[in-house]
Parts: C-alpha cells; structure tokens; sequence
C-alpha cells in the first residue's frame, strides 16, 4: 500500500508539473528546481566501528544503473535509496571495506529479500560471493539473517561467520530446476499457425511454439546444465560450512524444506534467533549499549557514494574500455537493457581508433538476439583485436548471439556457472489464416513477383519459401561455425560436435575448448592491463557511457508527465505471488518476441524462460 501511495503522489506531481510547463513557467528555472531536489546531499556518514550493511534484494547489474529521470526524483523525494547496483561497485566496495578501519563486519540482510528478490543470476553471486570469502579472510566479521533462506540468498550467504534463521522461517534446499512454459496448444487452439527453420538439433528456443513439452535432446542439455550448477552451489556451500556434498544432495533428495531447527542440527545455520536478537548481536559487534535504538551502520549504496567522493581515482592516459553488452542484441540502436548493433559497434569502432585506449574488455551478459547484429558487432571486435588487446568475461548468460559477438577475443573468462554455447540459429513465422478464417476473414492477393508477399501473417510459407529462409540459416549457422573455429583454433568437425545450439555451464564451456579460463570480470581487466603491458599505470572507463542526470532530464522535457509518471508495474500489484510471478514470465516472453527485428528473421539467440530456481 506504501507503494501504491509513492506512485500515485508521483502521478499527481507529474501532471502538476506538466500544467505549470503548459501555462508557461519558464523551462530552465523548472530544470534547476528539479536538479536540486534530485541532487540534494543529504550526506552518508560513516562512523568508527561501524558495520556495512549488504540487502540481499539489491539488484546487481553488469553496467551501472542508470535510472530515468522519474525514478531518480521519485527516491529524492521519498529519501529511497536506489536498489540498483552495480557489480564492480559491489566487489570495489568488499574490497574498500576490508581494507578500512572503520568497518568492522558486513550484515546480510535478507528481511526484504523475501518480497524482492534480487534479479542477480549465479555467476554474478560467485563473483560477489568471492569477495565476500576475502573479506571475511581478513579477519572481519560477517553475519547473515533471512527469515527464509532461498538457494541463492543461501549461496551467498553461506560463507558468513554466522548465519541466523527466524525461529518462524524455514531454509529451502531442494536443488535447481527449470520449468519452461509451452505455447503449442493454446496456439493450435486459437488457430494460430507457427512454422519453424532452426539449425541444431539442440536449438530449443523454437519448442515453446511447437511442442507441449521437452525434446529429448532438449532435456539432455538442460539436465547437464542444471547439473553442473547444482554441483558448483553444493561445493560451494560444503565448504564454507563444512557439510559434505552428499549429506546437502540428502538433505534435497528427502526434505526440501527444512525448520529452523533441522537447518541448525544439519550444520547450515549457526543460530536461531528473533530480528531484535540480531539486533542486540550488531549492537555489541560494533560497540553500541543494548539500550540504543540500532547498530552503527552504512548500506553499501552509501558506502559506494561515500567512496566515490573521498577516493583518488587513478589518472592515466593509458585508458582499458569496459563495454558492457547486456540485454538483448538487436539491430538498429536499441533501448535501455539492450545491445543494439549500431550503438555498440560504434562504441568499439571509437575504441579502436582512441590511441589513448590501450585494451578493451567486453562484459557480455546476454542470451542473444539477432544473428546479423551480431555479426555487427563481432566485426568491430575483430578489427579491435588486430591493434590492441580485446578481452572478453561472461557474465550470467554469454548465449548463442552473446556468444557469438564474444568468439573474436584474445582471452575468454567465464565462472562456473555461466551459462554459455547455443551455437546455432532459428526462425519463427506465425500465420493467423485459420483463426481468421474460422471468423469470417479472408485475404486475396495481388503480386508482382511470387514472393512479394511472403512476410504475410496471413498465409503460411510456401515449401520453396520454406527451403529459402532454410538455407538463409544453415548459411548463418555455417558461418557462426567457421568465426568459432578460426577464433578458438578448433577443428570445424570439433565445432559442429559442440555446437548444435547446446547450452553448457562455463567449467563444461572450458573443457571442451569454448572458454579459456574461469574467472570474473576482474581478473579480465588485470589480464587485458597485463596484455597491454600498462602494469600499474592505467585508468578504467566504462561504455555506454552514463549519461548525467540533466542530460536525461533534458531529453525528456518536452514530456513532463512521462517524467514523473511510470507504468505501474506487474511487480506493485497486488495479485497472488504465484500467480504474479508465472504472469511476469509471459510478460517477459512476449517482450522478446517484441524486441527481436532481424532483417533475415533469423535469430542467434537462448532458449526462452531459461530462468534456473
């Protein structure tokens, strides 16, 4: 309900501030209003013994966020801070915070991870669970609460001194799984024709439109892919608190859930414990009597804004270009959240002539998207790497179409679990001739050419066009296979073998030739420093760049209302959790079909509703 009244006096300052515009208040001294309330400094102080303060609900991301202009001033209006983050700052932050006096301990909180969750996929997790492992290492404290431990609040959590679990919470342990939504039937209900070409016998994408359930070859890769992930969160987890591998997969064979006193004889929690108990703990950890109303703290969005003011930041002429390649990759410029070949070859097309620009990493954490604007891509890349170093780490996802722009690299990092592979290509064509014709509609046609009107939605495809977009993409595909071939120096049969539109985890990505070396994104950049021989005597730049606040607010003036005013999202709305988060996955499905615009219709891109839980 608090939500609902944030957004609604959001609604009501956004059409004020559209009236006022609209009578004539004059625009620049609106603007200056506006810069001030959003960039108001309320100041993050940091105290001598304090504790960092780590909300598992935040959501992490590759690049750094960069919010629109609404949501900026709708969190200094409120005093919100944003939950958007991103993962160099978190892992820069872990580090600033080992190293500083004043911070004795880190505290997970999961009390709102529960209601949102972080969007962060595993590899991202491993990454920042890594740093947390060196800051405990240093001598620190690290203390984790969750009143239901969830698998991946659990993976990172698991190396705390000590977890704690609500005497009325619970901790899941039941293993990974997918359960990918199948459109078949209610297509061929509806008389909605779909008509497929795909190259790779383990190119699954397609199934959702044409089966009501997995194909063998499609559960055999998705039953190693979960298995190597579960196999990396058991070791994981064995060792920071010491159970062994068999007794976690007992444990998720036979119980699944467990109460808060299994979780603590089996060895998974260290305490049961009441919030206010917790409390009383980070009271004494930094140095608070029991009657203060809270602990000495900073969140680490603070801590980060902090860090940024009172840091010296390296002045270098020799550059290293961080790219991040996250989202989608369609033609065209693309959106926020997407990769859109024209923008981002441009990037790297600026990179390779920027003489002070001595190495580029790209940051790939995409399951695909168009074929063509891939190769769009990857040909800015290759012609990077013959004048400078051209590195490449795998985040979550480095699928099909992320894969693709990725092949070029002079060194591939990935983690364990990073989902990557799915070389090979598919094309969807709908038609809704029978469920307009089953309702009185009918079409004619007059044409120049036979194939004038083969992008109808009215009509199936023809079995010539059907042999013609079919070797558009055996063409693509072949071509797919020869840039992995020359790029990993692997024979072509060796490709086709692996290939075949195959998903694998990044240690199964490694061994069979895919990926070079597992790590995260920065040990890439100490690579591509130690490639270009700039030792200590370089400076990081991160693309696309963030633009600033007033250049955001300016390019949206012209529409105060949509300034302040946002869709309402699924995730605010009331409807049953289940039922929410099933319709969030349809959404998100038919966001992809409406993203995707390749000129060939045919796409290099992850089976859809890959999400792991």
């Amino acid at each position: 309900m608090r939500n609902f009244f944030k957004q609604t006096f959001a609604s009501i300052v956004g059409t004020i501030l559209g009236l006022l515009i609209f009578v004539g208040i004059s625009t620049g001294g609106l603007l200056l209003l506006l810069v001030a309330v959003a960039s108001r400094d309320t100041g993050p102080q940091l105290k001598e013994q304090s504790v960092l303060v780590f909300d598992l609900s935040l959501n992490i991301t590759d690049a750094p966020p960069n919010a629109s202009p609404g949501a900026i001033l709708q969190r200094a209006l409120s005093s919100e801070e944003s939950n958007r983050v991103s993962l160099r700052t978190v892992l820069d932050v872990l580090e600033k915070a080992q190293q500083d006096s004043r911070i004795v301990g880190v505290y997970l909180d999961g009390s709102r991870s529960t209601t949102a969750s972080s969007s962060a996929g595993f590899a991202t997790l491993k990454e920042v669970r890594q740093a947390l492992e060196r800051f405990r290492a240093s001598g620190k404290t690290i203390v984790a609460y969750n009143t239901d431990w969830r698998q991946k609040d659990y993976y990172l959590s698991s190396v705390a001194n000590t977890v704690i679990v609500n005497p009325l919470g619970a901790m899941e342990l039941s293993g990974l799984s997918n359960q990918p939504v199948f459109f078949a039937g209610a297509l061929e209900k509806y008389g909605v024709g779909v008509q497929v070409i795909r190259v790779g016998r383990f190119k699954g994408s397609v199934e959702p439109f044409t089966r009501s359930q997995l194909s063998p070859e499609n559960r055999e890769q998705l039953q190693r892919l979960l298995g190597d992930l579960w196999t990396e969160w058991l070791n994981a987890v064995s060792n920071s608190r010491n159970v062994s591998t068999s007794q976690l997969q007992a444990i998720a064979d036979n119980q699944g859930i467990l109460l808060p006193d299994e979780a603590q004889k089996s060895g998974l929690v260290d305490q049961v414990a009441y919030f206010d108990e917790v409390l009383q703990r980070l009271k004494q950890l930094t140095g608070e009597s029991q009657e203060s109303r809270t602990f000495r703290q900073i969140s680490l969005p603070s801590y980060a804004q902090l860090d940024e003011k009172t840091r010296t930041a390296r002045n270098s002429r020799n550059k290293i270009a961080v790219v991040y390649a996250e989202g989608a990759i369609v033609n065209g410029q693309g959106s926020a959240g997407q990769v859109g070949s024209d923008r981002f070859a441009r990037i790297i097309r600026t990179l390779r002539q920027d003489n002070q620009v001595k190495a580029v990493v790209l940051r790939v954490n995409s399951r695909g998207g168009s074929a063509t604007a891939a190769e769009e891509i990857q040909r800015e890349l290759q012609l990077t790497r013959q004048v400078k170093p051209v590195v490449v780490s795998m985040g979550d996802y480095a699928a099909s179409g992320g894969y693709w722009i990725a092949t070029d690299a002079n060194r591939i990092f990935a983690e364990p679990n990073t989902v990557t592979g799915s070389i090979g290509v598919f094309g969807l064509r709908f038609n809704i001739q029978q469920l307009a014709n089953d309702n009185g509609i009918t079409w004619d046609s007059v044409k120049t050419g036979r194939y004038a009107d083969s992008q109808t939605i009215a009509r199936p495809l023809s079995n010539q066009e059907l042999t013609r977009s079919q070797r558009t993409a055996e063409r693509l595909y072949d071509i797919f296979l020869n840039r992995v071939a020359k790029a990993r120096k692997l024979p072509l049969p060796k490709v086709a073998e692996i290939a075949q539109g195959r998903v694998w985890s990044g240690v199964a990505a490694k061994e069979i030739g895919l990926v070079d070396e597992i790590g995260g994104i920065d040990t890439a950049i100490q690579y591509a420093a130690a490639q270009a021989k700039l030792g200590d005597d370089w400076q990081l730049q991160e693309y696309p760049e963030v633009r600033t606040f007033e250049a955001r607010l300016l390019a949206q003036l012209a529409s105060p209302i949509r300034l302040m005013v946002q869709d309402y999202p699924l995730e605010r709305s009331f409807l049953p959790a289940p039922l929410k988060s099933e319709l969030q996955k349809l959404q998100e499905e038919i966001a992809v079909l409406h993203a995707i615009n390749d000129p060939l219709n045919v796409y290099a891109r992850l089976l859809f509703d890959l999400e792991i839980d």
